[in-house]
């Protein structure tokens, strides 16, 4: 009986934290609506990716070789890559980490004047990011080398190196989740910052893992209604469901990116002073984000 009714403790316990994520996304909405210029950042982080990604990428794809086909009697050839491929590669992969850690910077840097009292702007958010463009840089680069370590074990290490690639990525997603704020607020260096979002997450570590699976339960629970009825509408008037559920996914996914920048900002402010930040409710943090808060 002791053990059911800890288990229901328990039960009651993340269901409680789980509902405290989905009041906290509300308040994030509600900061949302105040700066609503900040959904801005996600479709310029988009362009300007695929930019580079295509400029690299053309450059990458001058630097393959031909190569005759074995036992071809007809001439034809092949492309391969030469070792010059794979350094565009790494240098194209390194720099979209960059660029990536950059505008989540710049979002978290809106969010964290809206946080404080201030009154963001688009301008205002670029240029607290753009002052840590050197921290924000390394970050991106260190994050950048890590992914490409993962998937050279997964590449190199069969099924095995995928377990274990797919099990320290998301350990390193968890442990580092509050670099960028941290990086925006305390103007830390890599390292610095990864010892600082590891710490604030050994603080409240079960919390921290509850608040991101909520965002991103509540993230799905938003995207589903559109998924299932634009869903469907594909199937019955394709060229007009298909264009729908694209616009639908592509604008729920900016509103979510932004929420999300927001949302993680707000738990470092609470996870570092223990007071809940401007626009978010102190007992609702408390519920989300408790015990071992340090004021």
């Amino acid at each position: 009986m002791a053990a059911t009714g800890a288990t229901t403790d328990r039960r009651e316990v993340v269901v409680g934290r789980f509902q405290a994520s989905w009041q906290l996304l509300g308040s994030s909405w509600s900061v949302l609506k105040a700066d609503k210029e900040l959904t801005v950042v996600p479709v310029v982080s988009t362009v300007t990716s695929l930019v580079i990604a295509g400029v690299l990428g053309a450059g990458a794809y001058f630097t393959l070789q031909e190569t005759t086909t074995v036992g071809s009697t007809s001439g034809s050839y092949e492309l391969s890559a030469t070792p010059l491929t794979y350094v565009v590669g790494v240098v194209a992969y390194l720099v979209l980490a960059v660029v990536v850690t950059f505008f989540t910077g710049v979002l978290c840097s809106g969010a964290y004047q809206r946080l404080s009292g201030g009154d963001p702007s688009l301008g205002s958010a670029f240029a607290g990011a753009t002052s840590r463009f050197p921290q924000l840089a390394l970050w991106g680069l260190l994050t950048g080398t890590v992914g490409l370590i993962l998937q050279a074990i997964r590449e190199r290490a069969g099924f095995l190196g995928d377990i274990v690639a797919s099990i320290v990525g998301a350990a390193w997603d968890i442990v580092t989740w509050l670099a960028i704020p941290v990086v925006i607020v305390e103007g830390t260096g890599p390292i610095a910052s990864l010892k600082r979002s590891a710490s604030l997450f050994k603080q409240t570590w079960g919390e921290n893992l509850i608040a991101q699976a909520g965002f991103g339960l509540a993230g799905f629970v938003i995207m589903l209604p559109g998924l299932v009825l634009f869903g469907a509408l594909s199937v019955v008037v394709p060229f007009v469901g298909i264009p729908l559920l694209v616009v639908w996914i592509v604008a729920v996914a900016v509103v979510l990116s932004t929420l999300g920048g927001i949302y993680r900002t707000a738990l470092y402010l609470y996870a570092s002073t223990g007071q809940a930040p401007q626009g978010f409710d102190q007992n609702q943090m408390a519920s989300s984000f408790r015990s071992k808060v340090k004021a």
